[in-house]
C-alpha cells in the first residue's frame, strides 16, 4: 500500500514538474540507483546490483537524449561526455563487482544534483513585492484615524 501511494506522488511530481525539476528528479533517482547497487554490491546480491547500475545506466541515458546541444553550447557538450564517463564506470562497477566506481559515480552525481539545485533556485521567479495600497497603516496613523468611527 504504502509503495502505490509513493508511486501516485511520484507520478503526480513529475506530471507537474517544469523541465528544471525533471533534471533535478532523474539526478534524484540515479543517485539513489548508484546507492542501492552499492548496499547490493556489499550484500553480496549479484542479481539486484546489476538491476540497480542497468537503472542508474538508463537514466543517465535519458539525461543524455534531454541535452540540447543547439542552445546549451559548451556547457551540454560537456555533460555528454561526463555522462559517457559515468556509463562507462558503471558498466565496469557492474563487471567487475567493483565499489570503487560506484562510490565516484555517486560523487559525480551527487555534485551535478547539487549544482542543478543552484541552478534552479536562481531561475525561480521572484515574489512580486506587496501591493503598497494593500499593507496596513503605521501604528501612528491607526491611532490618529481610529478615533473617528464610520457609522452609516
Amino acid at each position: 500500500m504504502w509503495q502505490n501511494a509513493h508511486d501516485a506522488y511520484l507520478e503526480s511530481r513529475v506530471l507537474s514538474a517544469d523541465p528544471l525539476e525533471l533534471v533535478h528528479l532523474l539526478y534524484e533517482a540515479a543517485i539513489e540507483a548508484v546507492r542501492e547497487a552499492r548496499r547490493y554490491l556489499a550484500a553480496g546480491e549479484i542479481a539486484a546490483r546489476s538491476r540497480s547500475i542497468t537503472k542508474a545506466f538508463g537514466i543517465l541515458q535519458e539525461l543524455v537524449a534531454a541535452l540540447d546541444h543547439d542552445r546549451g553550447g559548451e556547457i551540454s557538450g560537456r555533460l555528454a561526455q561526463l555522462y559517457d564517463y559515468m556509463e562507462r564506470r558503471l558498466l565496469e562497477a557492474n563487471f567487475q563487482q567493483a565499489d570503487e566506481p560506484l562510490a565516484e559515480v555517486l560523487g559525480l552525481l551527487a555534485t551535478l544534483a547539487e549544482a542543478w539545485q543552484g541552478v534552479k533556485a536562481e531561475t525561480q521567479p521572484v515574489a512580486p513585492a506587496e501591493n503598497p495600497w494593500a499593507q496596513r497603516p503605521p501604528v501612528e496613523a491607526a491611532a490618529t484615524y481610529g478615533s473617528s468611527a464610520w457609522s452609516l
